[in-house]
């Protein structure tokens, strides 16, 4: 490593990586470029490398990773060091990097608005006071507020001094939505607009299998079984394993895409290697949609979701959609019975019964 480079420890998009700064000029970022996976972002505005053995060795570090997120302005030494635990700890209870990175940001946002009062002296009725003039006054959905409930009870389960009582937090009241869907000649269209054989093999293989964008992300070469039709997903959600069936016409594709870019580890990898970024992926699926013409605001769930609901209106029984979804409870599946319009369209409405004058 140059003696000009700063190399850090962050969380990127849910994955540990490992950031390279230096002053810019021609002979550094050639030679960064040979990194294997190095990826350029435009967020943190420098290059970064997968946080692995090799190069921590490379870069000659030996501290131990450091993942709390550098913008805790405002907290104390204590108040810090509380978070360290509760990111260890988290940690050996397995919880995935997005988990750990979202329940840690939304804990300093909160100590920071209290930073007048040291961790063991917040009370019951300062979550009131935060949720008020924090979260409601910033308008935050209720899934953020749920979600800093989740984490600061969590927290504060394992504080051993404390004046909160942890059961009388309650989440807020969830708002029934229905997931929103497209319709199987919308997903045609999208498909159709991505001429990029690699764009076109992602969206494709996310609807055909119902994936979650950090599953197709994280598939490795090796989790594709052709012999089987089967496709191997690894520490999904909830940290679950699950197989779901391979389309022979994603597999044609796929082996034609395998031909053109030779992926080296990850099925689907960036310019320079390495996993592809889930914001490129946003990317792709807003260009095609574009190109198809549609006006809606889609997003990559959005084509799980269809998945579900085009298997659900193609006569699929219910317990095998939530199982290929790989949903633990099946109450989550059972929405996309409120959402396939195949039985809702044979019902005909009272007034196409009267006569009405034309």
């Amino acid at each position: 490593m140059k003696p000009e480079w700063t190399i850090s420890a962050v969380v990127h998009e849910g994955q540990k990586r490992l950031t390279i700064k230096f002053p810019y000029n021609k002979e550094d970022n050639a030679l960064v470029r040979t990194l294997k996976g190095v990826r350029w972002s435009s967020t943190l505005k420098c290059w970064h490398v997968q946080d692995n053995e090799h190069f921590r060795i490379l870069f000659k570090i030996t501290t131990a990773p450091d993942y709390l997120p550098k913008n805790a302005v405002g907290l104390g030494h204590e108040t810090s060091e509380k978070l360290k635990e509760y990111v260890l700890w988290m940690r050996s209870k397995r919880y995935s990097e997005s988990t750990v990175e979202s329940y840690t940001k939304a804990l300093q946002v909160f100590f920071q608005f209290f930073s007048h009062k040291a961790i063991e002296d917040i009370d019951n009725r300062d979550v009131v006071i935060f949720n008020n003039d924090y979260i409601l006054k910033k308008k935050l959905s209720a899934t953020y507020q749920s979600q800093f409930i989740n984490t600061l009870k969590l927290f504060y389960s394992i504080v051993k001094k404390k004046t909160m009582d942890i059961e009388q937090l309650v989440r807020p009241n969830k708002p029934h939505q229905l997931p929103k869907v497209i319709s199987e000649q919308e997903v045609e269209a999208i498909l159709n607009a991505s001429e990029n054989l690699k764009h076109r093999c992602m969206l494709s293989l996310i609807y055909s299998a119902g994936l979650r964008r950090s599953e197709l992300l994280n598939l490795k070469k090796t989790d594709i079984d052709s012999r089987r039709m089967m496709i191997s997903i690894y520490k999904a959600k909830g940290m679950k394993d699950r197989i779901v069936p391979l389309s022979p016409v994603i597999l044609d594709m796929l082996r034609e895409y395998y031909k053109a870019y030779k992926p080296k580890e990850y099925l689907f990898e960036g310019q320079y290697g390495g996993q592809y970024s889930s914001r490129s992926l946003d990317k792709v699926l807003k260009v095609a949609s574009q190109k198809a013409g549609i006006k809606k605001n889609i997003n990559l769930h959005m084509l799980r979701h269809s998945y579900a609901t085009h298997l659900l209106e193609g006569g699929t029984n219910l317990r095998h959609i939530q199982e290929l979804l790989g949903h633990k409870d099946p109450k989550t599946t059972q929405i996309y019975t409120h959402v396939s319009t195949e039985q809702l369209g044979k019902i005909a409405s009272p007034l196409d019964k009267l006569k009405l004058k034309k």
